[in-house]
């Protein structure tokens, strides 16, 4: 079994759990339900930079990146250096988030935030939508066509954006509907953690242009960014490149001044 099966089984139980515990109606009565959703997708498109900064403390794959800051710092930090929007790990097994993180950085900024999390059940998108998020995402790695539809679908009936996240042609053919916002391409293989921005480069072509493109993981550099913008590529999500640093927003804010 290989680290992303067991972060799904994990994934299913810990919904179970949530599920006997917090009831739907205690979701839909947060005061975030009735917020009108800030769009990403928007804000990519009309976008020099196109950067979506991560909030990550760890991973599978790096123990530890940062522990060192709050949550508002990050964020306000990211905000501050003209991100177009911010990814929030909220899985606290396996990346050391929780959706306590959520909350505090919707109570820090102003910008579309993404939910980050392995999602399985409507039940996660309830609970991003109660906890402040703008958009989801969908893994097709994990998911068949008729769960990335119905959890799409799900999600747009609550104003939510959706990033449907691939990792190659397969999964891109099975996933392509117009319930989807952004489709983004992982450039680390989530099975064997191997990276390589290859992969954004060869599904550029196949993406179509209704859906705003955007490149995720391993991305550390300008040069990435001006090479992957010639492939239509409008989004680009980093987390570790900024949180290994003892500033995140201060990283950020170069990284994006020289762009």
């Amino acid at each position: 079994m290989n680290i992303l099966d067991k972060i799904i089984v994990d994934k299913k139980r810990e919904v179970i759990l949530k599920k006997s515990i917090i009831p739907v109606s205690q979701l839909e009565a947060s005061i975030f339900f009735e917020k009108k959703t800030i769009s990403l997708s928007n804000n990519l498109r009309n976008s020099t930079s196109g950067i979506i900064a991560e909030h990550k403390r760890r991973s599978p794959s790096k123990a530890e990146i940062n522990y060192s800051f709050t949550v508002e710092e990050v964020t306000k930090g990211y905000e501050n250096a003209g991100a177009c929007g911010i990814s929030v790990l909220t899985d606290g097994k396996y990346f050391g988030g929780s959706l306590d993180d959520l909350l505090l950085a919707r109570a820090t900024v102003n910008i579309p935030l993404l939910r980050k999390e392995f999602i399985v059940d409507e039940y996660q998108i309830l609970e991003a939508k109660a906890h402040g998020a703008d958009l989801i995402l969908l893994i097709a790695a994990v998911l068949t066509r008729d769960e990335i539809k119905s959890l799409s679908e799900f999600a747009k009936s609550l104003g939510l954006e959706v990033l449907l996240e691939v990792h190659n042609q397969k999964e891109l053919e099975k996933s392509i509907m117009p319930t989807l916002d952004m489709i983004g391409v992982n450039n680390r293989n989530l099975k064997t953690f191997e990276v390589s921005l290859d992969f954004s480069k060869q599904l550029a072509a196949q993406i179509p242009n209704d859906f705003v493109k955007v490149s995720e993981s391993g991305i550390s550099s300008v040069e990435a960014i001006n090479e992957l913008k010639a492939y239509g590529y409008k989004g680009f999500l980093i987390g570790e490149n900024f949180m290994k640093t003892n500033n995140a927003g201060k990283a950020a804010a170069e990284f994006i001044s020289q762009l």
